[in-house]
């Protein structure tokens, strides 16, 4: 009996290994879809194959570099980090800096521009008409209904 339930454990083992890697593994005929998914033809025998590996005692990494050797390196769903897959790798990476690379640019320009007006302000120079109206957007405090409240005053039982 407990060589029944070895048999079923290891069967289950392998079975779960067996898909865990096939979710990995990128049809070859579908191109979106994993094997695990598929049902080409060449999905149901890649399939095959890895759970012939994984009863032949192979690592996990074992098996996924057999596929990359036999089929490239697009058949994983997760390219390696290398020269040539660096900037899909870092691509978000430089788009979130360039993002806020623009935003802190705009920032500061805004910033150095109220300086500035406010400096000719000072000297006596006269502002254009969108210049006033910058100026007076911010230096007109915002209005009070006397309403407003600041939040730990509006915090239960005070």
């Amino acid at each position: 009996m407990e060589n029944e339930d070895d048999a079923v454990k290891n069967t289950r083992l392998v079975e779960a290994r067996a898909r865990n890697i096939s979710h990995n593994v990128r049809c070859t005929e579908c191109g979106s879809q994993s094997i695990e998914d598929s049902q080409a033809d060449i999905a149901i025998l890649l399939r095959k194959l890895i759970r012939d590996e994984i009863q032949a005692g192979k690592s996990d990494k074992e098996i996924f570099k057999k596929l990359e050797t036999d089929y490239g390196e697009t058949v994983l769903y997760a390219p390696k980090f290398d020269m040539q897959t660096a900037a899909l790798w870092l691509s978000p990476i430089l788009v979130a800096g360039a993002a806020a690379g623009v935003w802190a640019y705009k920032k500061h320009k805004q910033n150095t521009n109220v300086h500035i007006m406010a400096l000719n302000l000072v000297r006596g120079v006269a502002l254009t008409p969108k210049e006033k109206e910058t100026m007076l957007d911010l230096l007109t405090p915002p209005p009070s209904n006397g309403t407003t409240l600041s939040w730990w005053r509006r915090w239960p039982g005070q």
